[in-house]
């Protein structure tokens, strides 16, 4: 696979990833910074870093399973690995300008 591609499936895969949300957050988590790597290997494999705004999150299953299930759905990904990480730790500073402000932190 290109690197072409590569950066074109992770285009993809950020789209996708704008559409999942946790239940109790009116904000993405993409914009909410929740997702830390995005590894697109050659045979198109996805290896997926990601983490939770609290460690405790009672949808937690939902949201990875959801992440997994629509990051396979992007042409071009044979599979997705997602990984539950908490370091670094989240905090406010990840998010987006935009989810900044539809919280009202700005």
């Amino acid at each position: 696979m290109t690197p072409e591609k590569k950066v074109e499936i992770e285009g993809h895969i950020v789209d996708v990833l704008k559409t999942v949300y946790d239940p109790e957050i009116p904000v993405d988590i993409w914009n909410l910074g929740m997702i830390y790597k995005i590894d697109v290997k050659d045979d198109g494999a996805v290896e997926l870093d990601m983490t939770f705004t609290a460690p405790s999150c009672p949808a937690a299953d939902f949201i990875l399973e959801d992440v997994r299930t629509k990051v396979e759905s992007v042409e071009g990904v044979t599979s997705a690995n997602v990984n539950l990480v908490f370091e670094p730790t989240w905090d406010q500073s990840m998010m987006s300008e935009e989810a900044r402000v539809e919280l009202g932190f700005d």
